[in-house]
């Protein structure tokens, strides 16, 4: 009789354990464990540089893991490449789309690329091209597009083949933020419509909330996994920003007379504190320097973020990660005398 874990992951959408991607002495992913239930949106959240494209890459077959396995669609990433790509769905960062086709014809030739039987490709792309909205600019050369449509169109791409999978590698990045809801509610559409599961990585908390469960990784690793609210709920504090004349005699002060360990963050004191609204008073009438403004939110995915890595989802990405650092060695070269 399978154990418990064995049949989880013969029911699971994606799994793996132990997944390691190294380079020479970099490990860009550093031995993932995770579960995708089957019909679930799952969201990677990092910054850019945590991991996130490595992993989605070993997972879709285009890297080989260093270490570790995975399975995608219940194959095997390494033994079964081929049924894993024929049961697979992927939407990369970059545009691949063909730009002097038209968008009927970019959905045509992805059709035939995956097999798709010439009886049912021209209503099966009708069907796609209705559903992202891009019908009646189906023989509309796609460099013609906006970067929204591009999207939409690229996302419908995925979802031609009717894969079990779809992977969207930071769907909305590069696009402003009403298009960044537009898309989002094309995906929520298209996910009611088709039997799918949806795997996406994202470094926009905003779009963290679609998912059912996340996952938070940085530096390669990932540092918890829950549903957003559950993630939230953890945290059981209030973020509390002040701008100060003085902030290290600010964050000196908060230290010694309440035991709180203020980060610097954006040009603000950053902390967290039970019930921030009874605290703030307690800010102006104890401390001697001048506050200049001050505000109490409840806890968000970048409050969890900071909770367990120490700094904001935007302070990790200027390269402070121990990835990022090495990957800057890397690129940089052996400095010379």
């Amino acid at each position: 009789m399978a154990n418990a874990q064995d049949q989880a992951e013969q029911t699971a959408a994606v799994s793996a354990r132990g997944l390691v991607k190294s380079y020479g002495d970099i490990q860009a992913v550093r031995a993932i464990d995770l579960e995708v239930r089957s019909g679930e949106t799952f969201g990677f959240l990092g910054p850019n540089g945590a991991g996130k494209s490595t992993t989605i890459s070993m997972l879709c077959t285009l890297l080989t893991p260093t270490a570790g396995t995975a399975q995608v669609a219940g194959f095997d990433v390494v033994h079964q490449r081929d049924d894993v790509r024929r049961h697979i769905g992927l939407v990369f960062q970059d545009q691949t789309l063909d730009g002097y086709l038209s968008a009927q014809m970019n959905l045509r030739l992805h059709g035939e690329l995956y097999g798709v039987p010439s009886s049912v490709l021209p209503d099966r792309i009708e069907l796609i091209l209705k559903m992202v909205g891009l019908w009646d600019r189906r023989k509309s050369k796609v460099n013609t597009f906006s970067g929204g449509m591009r999207r939409r169109l690229e996302i419908g791409r995925g979802l031609l083949h009717s894969p079990r999978v779809l992977f969207l590698d930071e769907p909305t990045v590069g696009l402003d933020p009403q298009t960044r809801v537009s898309i989002w509610s094309y995906i929520r559409e298209l996910k009611a419509t088709e039997d799918i599961t949806i795997f996406m990585t994202t470094h926009y908390m905003e779009e963290a909330e679609y998912c059912d469960r996340i996952a938070i990784i940085d530096d390669g690793r990932i540092i918890a996994l829950e549903t957003p609210e559950a993630l939230k709920a953890s945290i059981g504090k209030d973020r509390i920003r002040i701008t100060t004349d003085d902030d290290i005699e600010t964050t000196r002060l908060l230290k010694e007379r309440f035991d709180i360990d203020a980060a610097t963050s954006e040009h603000e004191l950053t902390f967290s504190v039970e019930q921030g609204e009874h605290f703030v008073p307690l800010l102006f009438s104890d401390l001697p320097v001048p506050i200049r403004s001050v505000s109490v939110a409840r806890p968000t995915l970048d409050d969890v973020f900071m909770a367990y890595t120490g700094r904001t989802i935007r302070d990790a990405e200027d390269g402070s990660g121990e990835f990022g650092k090495q990957m800057m060695k890397a690129r940089m070269g052996p400095r010379r005398s």
